[in-house]
């Protein structure tokens, strides 16, 4: 039933998807500055509220961890964090297109986008380090601090482009102080991306979270035939 559950949510979040595509590629006329480069906000946004998303679900799970040390908190974060991580990934990558075509270069050491790779490798730091431990208790105990300090990182990309104003574009959704700088139209079509992101990412967590099941489990009873 479960799977079911899943497969079910994972189609509906592809279909939707594929409905904002049509939407950002064939309805939505261009940009007057940018013309239609500016369909990279479509994606570049979202990808980067939803990896804001979870990793704060992944800091409420690692300190749940360190106030009940439960395997599945544990198993929540460690989850979150490498979807995190891979929507990170896509928001820098569709950051550097944009940049390559309006800056005409891939990179620049402005400060979001600095705080944003920096916010990448603690992550990535932190998948390093659970694999650096092999005890799993002392593994899930040091990489729950770790993922809860690690939110700070995610705090300051958020807010970075509020406290700096550099290269990087100032706040576009209505939601944010000082944005509101777009269509009305443009700006639902970027939540409803959000809304599909993150039903997607919702389903890899789940996913991610059975497969780890499954590997403390058979770790678990690696560990108990060498004890024997």
């Amino acid at each position: 039933m479960r799977e079911k559950v899943l497969y079910i949510t994972g189609v509906l979040g592809g279909l939707w998807l594929v409905r904002n595509l049509y939407v950002v590629l064939l309805v939505l006329p261009d940009e007057a500055a940018q013309g239609a480069v500016y369909r990279n906000l479509f994606f570049h946004v979202p990808a980067w509220a939803t990896c804001f998303t979870a990793f704060l679900v992944a800091a409420g799970a690692s300190i749940w961890y360190l106030v009940r040390s439960s395997p599945e908190a544990d198993t929540l974060a460690v989850s979150c964090v490498e979807v995190g991580v891979a929507f990170t990934l896509v928001g820098l990558a569709t950051g550097s297109i944009w940049a390559r075509i309006i800056w005409g270069i891939w990179w620049t050491w402005d400060a979001r986008l600095t705080w944003a790779l920096i916010t990448c490798l603690v992550y990535l730091g932190y998948l390093m380090l659970r694999r650096a431990i092999d005890d799993p208790t002392a593994r899930a105990r040091t990489a729950a601090v770790m993922c809860t300090f690690a939110y700070v990182s995610v705090m300051i990309t958020y807010k970075s482009i509020e406290w700096w104003r550099t290269q990087h574009p100032g706040p576009v959704l209505s939601i944010r102080t000082g944005g509101g700088t777009i269509d009305k139209s443009m700006e639902a079509a970027v939540y409803s991306n959000i809304g599909a992101m993150l039903l997607i990412a919702a389903v890899m967590i789940a996913v991610r979270m059975r497969q780890e099941t499954m590997q403390r489990q058979v770790d678990s009873l690696r560990r108990f035939v060498h004890s024997g």
